[in-house]
């Protein structure tokens, strides 16, 4: 049971794999699977953050091992432990214990495991095979090419897609109905907008814009700090106009004062080239997506973001 003060993303969170949003092609596969569970091969779920992968990991492994699902499964965030002493301490510990009731074998949850290191899925995929029989495994990654191919093949891949529009809406809308809090249209299109297609957290900003009240545009605005989004359209301007140093200082500003994160910086920043009449689009957008990739391979985000100021403020004028 949920406390009934937790946060909305858990005390809504699909128990079952019926109640899963969208991916309704994934989950019949999945179901079908399950007609015979001692049968269930490893499982890889790839795809974007919040559209339902970890969710659906539990919920198999809700259906699989029962009431005593807690205590024959092991989850693990493997973006917080990358390495191979994760592996060699935690995981490795866990599944050679094979002493268990009746249930058909225990289940591994490896979320985000595209942050683990090469050696630790090395390490990794030598487990996998050597529990086969007693333990499964279901992993997660947002991006799948960071998975090394030896796991790959030993696992049955689930390619998730976003959730649509109108789903995170309804899915919105419900939430709000049994929170007793009013919501209307705009509100939760404003609130599907800022989440970009990401369940999870469309639930959490709802959660956040409901204590201010009823949901509406304006207040998940206020709430969603979109108001800033403008000011990422000075940034823009200041750089392609030459002025590095002052594109740097509210680029800063904006990040560290007012807590934009960087990823919505350059989403910002993107929508900012697209929804202007900028000269060399094509050439700004490239850099763009550079300093995106980057980012997200582990550099420093503020020495990436200043470089990338940097970079626009020698495109041509």
């Amino acid at each position: 049971m949920v406390a009934a003060d937790s946060m909305w993303v858990e005390r809504y969170r699909p128990q079952r794999l019926s109640d899963v949003v969208n991916q309704r092609e994934i989950i019949g596969s999945i179901e079908a699977l399950l007609k015979k569970e001692s049968e269930m091969p490893h499982m890889l779920f790839s795809g974007s953050a919040g559209i339902g992968k970890t969710t659906t990991a539990l919920c198999v492994a809700r259906q699989i091992l029962g009431d005593n699902w807690r205590e024959y499964m092991l989850e693990l965030n493997a973006s917080d432990e990358r390495g191979i002493n994760m592996v060699r301490e935690k995981v490795k510990k866990f599944s050679r214990w094979a002493s268990f009731g009746d249930i058909p074998f225990k289940i591994i949850i490896l979320d985000e495991a595209d942050e683990m290191t090469s050696d630790a899925q090395t390490a990794l995929r030598r487990i996998i095979e050597d529990t086969a029989r007693h333990c499964r495994f279901i992993i997660t990654a947002n991006n799948i090419s960071k998975i090394i191919e030896p796991i790959q093949s030993r696992c049955a891949v689930f390619k998730f897609t976003a959730v649509s529009r109108q789903d995170v809406v309804s899915r919105l809308k419900a939430i709000a109905e049994k929170e007793g809090t009013e919501s209307d249209e705009d509100g939760l299109q404003a609130v599907y907008d800022y989440a970009g297609g990401d369940l999870r957290h469309a639930i959490n900003l709802l959660q956040t814009v409901a204590s201010m009240g009823g949901i509406t545009e304006d207040r998940v605005k206020t709430a969603a700090g979109l108001t800033k989004s403008e000011d990422v359209k000075v940034v823009l301007k200041l750089a392609l106009g030459g002025k590095f140093p002052q594109a740097r200082e509210k680029m800063i500003d904006l990040v560290k004062v007012y807590g934009m994160s960087e990823s919505d910086f350059l989403k910002y920043l993107c929508a900012a080239v697209f929804g202007g009449r900028t000269d060399h689009a094509g050439d700004i957008l490239e850099i763009i997506a550079k300093y995106d990739y980057r980012i997200l391979a582990g550099s420093n985000p503020e020495i990436q973001l200043s470089a990338l100021l940097a970079e626009l403020a020698r495109v041509p004028r």
